[in-house]
């Protein structure tokens, strides 16, 4: 009777302790915080304030380039804020909700060079940092058209 107590409890234990190790780190309310400052920072062009929301074992995947690490990230950002400049375009979000750790905002931009008409990204936040994020836009060229 002991041997099937113990065989009944070693599954039990184990299911209880994936159960509360997959909600370590999950707060629909930090998720919500980390979009909101994410989306401050990024349309005042605030570069150290974007790196705060990531960690070294961060991943960001767009259509033309995957960055892995803060560095890779870094240099993204440094490059979207030559492509939106805060003095120069505007930028709307239209759209941003957080589920447990999952993050997803929609937004447009009006800038010199280029219409971003749709843009979407989607996060993974645990424990206050983005850990994962997708970006994936549309955009129309200005003042380029050839007749």
């Amino acid at each position: 009777m002991m041997i099937r107590n113990t065989l009944l409890a070693v599954p039990f234990l184990f299911l209880v302790s994936c159960m509360s190790s997959s909600k370590e780190g999950i707060n629909e309310d930090t998720t919500q915080s980390v979009l909101e400052h994410h989306w401050e920072t990024f349309v005042n062009n605030d570069l150290e304030g974007v790196m705060e929301d990531y960690v070294e074992e961060s991943v960001l995947i767009t259509p033309d380039a995957t960055y892995r690490g803060l560095e890779e990230i870094r240099q993204n950002f440094i490059n979207a804020f030559k492509a939106f400049p805060v003095q120069e375009g505007k930028l709307t979000l239209n759209k941003s909700i957080a589920v447990q750790d999952v993050g997803y905002i929609l937004w447009e931009a009006d800038v010199p060079e280029f219409k971003l008409v749709y843009a979407t990204d989607s996060f993974v936040i645990r424990n206050g940092k983005i850990i994962r994020q997708t970006y994936a836009g549309l955009a129309e060229p200005k003042g380029s058209f050839v007749e």
